[in-house]
């Protein structure tokens, strides 16, 4: 890699960069914001929490059938008591796992803003905060799946699950074929953040990945 000259300078940073830039450094220096308040926020949504936590508990349900029960009647104790994950935080609170199937496919919205389990799946993405995901996903949820790339047999009932300030859901997706042979954590990998909204499916292995010797 070419090291940085004397002269050399950062990439430019974005209108939006320099505006978050300029409101952190105005409220720091007013005393609103504490410091090591904000690097502790900070760390926690970039290493904490975010789709890796709500993947781990995926691949247990998927990997012990009595957690898979705990987790569908009664997700909040699963995912955050101490004998589940400890995952716990705000917007996790009253959280609902809904499980796939291959007659059933869930999806899940927020119709009236943005209600999302962050210590499972992190902050919501752009899209899933837009009007016209919001209002689709009720009217068209097949066409919305299409738009990501998920076609479902005629025949596979689609739920549309509409996320509250007092309920929010985990989409438990179905288990990819020919993963038996795999640890939790390669399972884990399988699991996108997509998949645990609705919108995608897990990820199939990659060939040879698990295999016996």
């Amino acid at each position: 890699m070419t090291e940085p000259t004397p002269h050399s300078h950062p990439a430019a940073l974005s209108d939006m960069d320099v505006r978050v830039r300029a409101l952190e450094s105005l409220l720091l220096e007013k005393g609103y914001i504490d410091p090591a308040t904000l690097d502790e926020l900070i760390d926690t949504y970039e290493h904490r929490v975010g789709p890796h936590n709500g993947a781990r508990v995926v691949a247990r349900a998927w990997t012990d059938p009595a957690y898979r029960e705990w987790l569908l009647r009664d997700a909040t104790a699963a995912v955050g008591e101490p004998g589940g994950f400890g995952f716990t935080g705000r917007q996790g609170e009253h959280l609902v796992a809904i499980e796939n199937t291959p007659q059933i496919h869930n999806l899940v919205v927020c119709t009236l803003c943005s209600c999302y389990p962050w210590p499972v799946l992190g902050l919501p993405p752009a899209w899933y905060k837009s009007a016209p995901f919001r209002a689709r996903a009720v009217i068209d949820p097949r066409g919305v799946l299409a738009d990501f790339g998920v076609v479902l047999p005629a025949d596979t009932e689609v739920r549309v699950w509409d996320s509250t300030a007092e309920i929010r859901y985990l989409v438990l997706p179905q288990r990819p074929s020919g993963t038996e042979a795999l640890s939790e954590a390669q399972l884990a990998a399988l699991v996108t953040r997509d998949s645990m909204i609705g919108t995608g499916l897990a990820m199939a292995p990659a060939i040879g990945e698990g295999a016996r010797p």
